[in-house]
């Protein structure tokens, strides 16, 4: 594999966008964008980029993309980048600052509305790349897992990380297509792989840690896939591909002496077709939808076996109540379809551990406890290898908050394992034996599961006070229900936008040349009238507080105060009960696309 470049030059002239590798005495490479034909090149004529009149020069960490908008390409780049860790020696990296910049100098050739349009496009993309995290790494393919990686032939690892990387987890796969048709002499080239930089989302962490004076590295990764992607109540389900919505594949890594362990989770939405569109009430009914379940049910777990082997899907969802009627169709759908290498556990998380009795989760610890054993983990010792035969599949209704809990459980399960069969535990002993260490392990989790939840839910997750210190506290609950409130109005009120962003992001609309003109644009389905009825429910609330509190607070008010009174009061329930009533009418709702198509 050519090794790829880590740090450049970009170069902006009136015409042109130069961008070479920095720090080396003499230059060899140079992507050349031209900012008249949107044509991109590469070339070794190093004397072009000394006698141009600059604009400016940046320095960079690598390109993201390109993305076609209204007022032409835009170039994505990152400028700066956060060291996470190590793993085997490669450096991890969190991506930090990034720049759009456009091809066009100008709007000037844009309509009014186009511009405005077009400076919404631009504020979804930055939208996606504010959200927390996106990782990559110069010389390690971080889209795979250990046991994958390890597993395929010296031909493989001859390819860039850029062809060899899995589709399902790089989230800027579209942005990156332009510069398939880049060219060199008038041939096309892949030699911008070493200038493209393929994006994970997710969580990645590396800790070193201590046990018996033995030190290790602790490492934790998720990697979110781009199939389905969406926001919280927009996304869910299946599609008839037998992708999922919030699909993450969760990896914990140790790495002691040249040892190195992996365990393998996964997580995804219920594999059936259903949805759960905000309507302003608190928690909208799930609805199954009138597709037939079983052609994608099928993909789904056959893509599952290609990937991790047998599966045991952990349901965490209600058995009754609203949640009720997805667990008799996912159990009903597991029965019919007998896939082969699958196993279907329902366990009624909420109904089994009400009032904070957490320790009944050892129930189901119990249960999953032969496939622990059967499925192992994967482990690479003194040129010796044991793969992971299995997975378990964990969801609720989010595959968050509960979610998270039970990876979390099943993770301290292996960890206690691995450092054991590699003598950084003794035989005996666990990790709750060192306070620190374990301290380290649980925030490191409750981290992950908040970073999940923000990039899917807008907010960190809930029930985190268990994960980081195995107990359920007042606090947390608390802590739960500011999170579940900001929730809300997120997802009523301001992840249609965001879902719009992703889509864009990931390539699942794309703008039509002249939109706005000649082509009608979404975009002007996205409108302020929605919010009318909203911003009159606020200044009745307003005003009519004011008038309780002026009523009460001057016991001399004239009878007719209270009519006053009683009259916003009434104009306050009535408005919100209309706006709960044609609930779906007042969110905000995606424009560009059936969000998430079904089929």
């Amino acid at each position: 594999m050519t090794e790829a470049y880590t740090v450049f030059n970009l170069v902006e002239t009136s015409d042109k966008i130069f961008i070479y590798p920095s720090g080396g005495n003499t230059v060899s490479e140079i992507i050349v964008i031209n900012r008249v034909t949107d044509e991109i090149s590469l070339s070794n004529n190093a004397s072009q980029i000394q006698s141009v009149d600059r604009i400016r020069t940046i320095q960079i960490v690598g390109i993201t993309g390109v993305i076609h908008l209204i007022g032409g390409p835009y170039l994505l780049v990152i400028k700066s980048k956060v060291r996470v860790g190590e793993i085997r020696s490669h450096v991890i990296w969190q991506a930090g600052e990034y720049e759009v910049i456009p091809f066009k100098r100008t709007n000037l050739h844009l309509a009014k509305n186009q511009v405005d349009y077009n400076a919404t496009y631009l504020d979804m993309i930055n939208t996606v790349l504010s959200t927390p995290h996106f990782y990559f790494s110069h010389s390690y393919d971080l889209s795979h897992n250990l046991q994958s990686l390890d597993s395929n032939s010296p031909e493989f690892f001859k390819q860039s990380i850029l062809e060899r990387a899995d589709g399902r987890f790089i989230w800027n796969h579209s942005l990156l297509t332009t510069f398939n048709n880049m060219v060199e002499r008038g041939q096309k080239t892949k030699k911008h792989h070493r200038f493209c930089i393929p994006l994970i989302h997710g969580f990645a962490a590396v800790s070193n840690m201590t046990a018996n004076s033995r030190q290790f590295k602790f490492i934790l990764i998720s990697r979110r896939s781009w199939k389905r992607a969406g926001t919280r109540l927009f996304s869910r389900g299946i599609d008839s591909s037998g992708s999922v919505s919030n699909f993450v594949e969760t990896e914990q890594i140790v790495e002691y002496d040249g040892d190195m362990t992996s365990f393998v989770q996964i997580r995804g939405s219920i594999p059936l077709y259903w949805s759960q569109r905000p309507n302003l009430r608190y928690k909208p009914k799930p609805e199954l939808l009138q597709h037939n379940n079983a052609e994608a049910y099928s993909k789904h777990f056959n893509e599952l076996f290609l990937h991790y082997g047998k599966i045991v899907c952990v349901n965490l969802i209600n058995q009754t109540g609203s949640e009720g009627s997805l667990h008799v169709a996912f159990k009903d759908q597991s029965e019919e379809s007998s896939i082969p290498n699958t196993r279907y556990e329902a366990f009624d998380f909420h109904h089994e551990c009400r009032k904070m009795n957490w320790g009944r989760l050892e129930i189901l610890m119990n249960r999953l406890e032969g496939e622990v054993q059967e499925f192992g983990y994967y482990i690479r010792s003194r040129g010796q290898i044991h793969i992971q035969e299995g997975v378990f599949r964990t969801n609720c209704i989010d595959c968050l908050d509960r979610t998270n809990v039970v990876q979390g459980m099943l993770a301290r399960i292996n960890l206690n394992n691995a450092l054991r069969r590699m003598n950084i535990l003794m035989d005996g002993e666990r990790i709750e034996n060192y306070p620190d260490l374990e301290y380290s392990v649980k925030n490191i989790w409750a981290d992950n599961g908040d970073v999940i939840s923000t990039e899917y839910s807008g907010t960190g997750a809930l029930k985190t006070d268990f994960t980081r210190t195995g107990k359920r506290t007042y606090l947390g609950a608390l802590q739960d229900g500011y999170n579940s409130a900001v929730r809300y109005l997120k997802n009523n009120f301001l992840d249609g936008f965001r879902q719009d962003a992703i889509d864009l992001f990931v390539g699942n609309y794309s703008v039509k040349v002249k939109e706005g003109v000649d082509v009608p644009s979404p975009l002007e389905n996205r409108t302020m009238k929605r919010y009318a009825p909203a911003l009159f429910l606020l200044v009745s609330i307003a005003v009519w507080a004011a008038s309780v509190i002026s009523y009460f607070w001057n016991r001399d008010s004239p009878p007719e105060y209270l009519v006053y009174v009683l009259f916003w009061g009434l104009m306050t329930f009535g408005t919100g009960g209309y706006m709960v009533y044609f609930g779906t009418e007042f969110v905000d709702n995606p424009v560009l696309t059936d969000t998430p198509k079904t089929m």
